[in-house]
């Protein structure tokens, strides 16, 4: 789930940033409880305002799951695609859809969620002029092309794909035909929108209404948001605790510290440090389950040092410079799974998931790396820098451990260095801004459960999470088969044929599969992650 922001954002972000004496993360026992029946929960500040369109990462896309509820929801257990505030969604040649809107439901401010409230929604995120980061996944609808050309000016304001034909239904025409249209709408960014976040932006992102069981009491950045339950809330989730009180860390050892005294009452994010002791520590109040994640190594393609001749051939060898099995083993005490593929095992066969794909690319083979970066030309100036946030995840132990592994590859102690941004915020402001020179950490929470999520937003020339730049012609030739083929097998066997390609180049180096894992407090009952490995807070109960 990612330029320099523009004034409009840049001042959005201020309208959020109130600025308070405390530091996070500390406090008394009443403080950590907020109230009756609230949880608190460790959390990170999103990088942008809360605009379903424009959250594309993980601490954001937490809040939007409690406020939002959209046409389609993914099972907190299977994480398949289920009808939510859709009726019906129906067509005879996917690429045409009529969608039917449930009737009953309304936002937190009591308007009534209709038709309109999604193809707004949709075409506010479209907009070039809106300068949403998730407009990409718009993408697929007609007239996309000239609400956010990729160059040149923004000649239509609307999507000529979306039109209302009543109170409740609205139709959808795609560019090309993309059978597995339905299960993405389940993301973030097709949420609905009130009048309010277009009639009062400036009011809406201070404190955003949304249609879903929760509702934004406060936020204080780099300090604490606040949810409460809305008791009016039409769905069949109705939360079963009166809120949750998300509060901001740096460290996750500091999270954990506070859970342990009683500080915090949920960490989904457990350090690798304390692994080692979680299961005792919490005499089982411990969840690590298997989700949708892997985490890679990207690469700056759009400086020319990492794209020239032969460079796959270090990119590969660096792959094969990393001990995956020893960091796996002895930092993360199965937490995380040697990766083999450019997706997950949560895919299942039939989802498009294929052991072992990478093949030796993805062995330790120290001898082999060092010939193989020798082949390819030696280091872009003799040397790597590993840029990690260090705020959350861990990262640090293993980043280092990474670059010990391809030091002792390469027979140089100073070959790649752990080059640290304090935090995720800044890291995701780098990125943006394109300023990184070597490879860097990016892991990948699926949005949706499909093979086409793991491989399209992050490797398709200019998709909205392709980080790196790469581009290949026939890497999005095969996308646009797979999305155009009709029988399910066949778009799985293409977007295969698409992974190959990203094999083949070593487009991204991919490191392991990760767990959803957390601990908490005893007030806690019923904790559960999601595939997506985020808390599924409507079900926790507080005692």
């Amino acid at each position: 789930m990612q330029g320099a922001a523009p004034a409009r954002w840049t001042a959005a972000l201020a309208v959020l940033a109130v600025l308070v004496p405390t530091a996070a993360g500390c406090g008394s026992r009443a403080a950590a409880d907020g109230g009756p029946g609230v949880l608190s929960s460790s959390w990170g500040d999103p990088q942008n305002p809360l605009e379903p369109a424009n959250t594309n990462e993980v601490q954001g896309g937490k809040v939007l799951d409690m406020v939002f509820r959209g046409l389609k929801r993914y099972d907190p257990r299977t994480g398949a695609a289920e009808n939510m505030l859709a009726e019906r969604i129906e067509t005879k040649d996917s690429r045409d859809y009529a969608v039917t809107v449930k009737d009953g439901w309304t936002f937190s401010n009591g308007e009534k969620v209709t038709a309109r409230s999604f193809v707004d929604a949709w075409n506010y995120g479209a907009s070039l002029r809106n300068n949403q980061k998730c407009a990409y996944f718009f993408g697929y609808i007609d007239g996309y092309d000239k609400v956010h050309p990729e160059s040149g000016k923004q000649t239509a304001d609307t999507l000529s794909g979306l039109k209302v034909t009543g109170p409740r239904t609205f139709t959808v025409r795609l560019n090309q035909s993309f059978s597995g249209f339905p299960d993405t709408l389940g993301y973030a960014a097709f949420a609905p929108l009130p009048r309010a976040f277009f009639e009062d932006h400036a009011a809406w992102l201070k404190k955003p209404v949304g249609n879903g069981p929760y509702r934004v009491k406060s936020y204080v950045r780099g300090a604490q948001m606040s949810l409460r339950t809305w008791d009016a809330y039409p769905g069949p989730d109705k939360a079963r605790n009166r809120g949750v009180d998300l509060k901001v860390y740096t460290d996750g050892n500091t999270a954990y510290t506070d859970l342990m005294s009683g500080n915090l009452d949920l960490s989904d994010d457990i350090p690798a440090a304390q692994l080692r002791n979680v299961k005792s520590d919490l005499e089982g109040r411990y969840v690590n389950v298997p989700a949708g994640i892997l985490q890679t190594l990207a690469f700056p393609f759009y400086d020319g040092k990492w794209d020239r001749p032969g460079m796959e051939k270090v990119r590969t060898g660096l792959s094969m410079a990393i001990d995956r099995e020893q960091i796996t083993r002895t930092i993360f005490r199965g937490t995380r799974t040697p990766a083999t593929d450019w997706t997950s095992p949560v895919l299942g066969a039939e989802g498009g998931y294929r052991a072992g794909l990478c093949g030796d690319a993805c062995r330790y083979d120290p001898q082999r790396a060092k010939a193989l970066v020798k082949e390819g030309g030696g280091l872009p100036g003799g040397k790597l820098r590993l840029t990690y946030n260090a705020d959350t995840g861990s990262h640090k132990a293993w980043v280092e451990a990474v670059c010990h592994s391809i030091n002792n590859a390469l027979g140089d102690d100073r070959a790649c260095l752990a080059d640290p941004v304090g935090t995720f915020a800044d890291y995701r402001n780098r990125i943006s801004q394109k300023k990184l020179t070597g490879p860097f950490r990016a892991g990948w929470q699926m949005d949706y459960p499909l093979i086409q999520n793991f491989l399209q937003p992050l490797y398709y020339t200019g998709a909205s999470s392709n980080d790196g730049k790469w581009s290949s012609e026939e890497f999005d030739d095969l996308v646009d088969r797979a999305n155009a083929a009709t029988d399910p097998k066949t778009s799985t066997g293409l977007f295969q044929q698409a992974e190959e390609v990203v094999r083949d180049q070593m487009a991204a180096i991919p490191l392991w599969y990760q767990n959803g894992s957390a601990g908490y407090s005893r007030r806690l009952s019923d904790v559960e992650l999601n595939p997506f490995s985020v808390p599924v807070y409507d079900r926790i109960k507080v005692a």
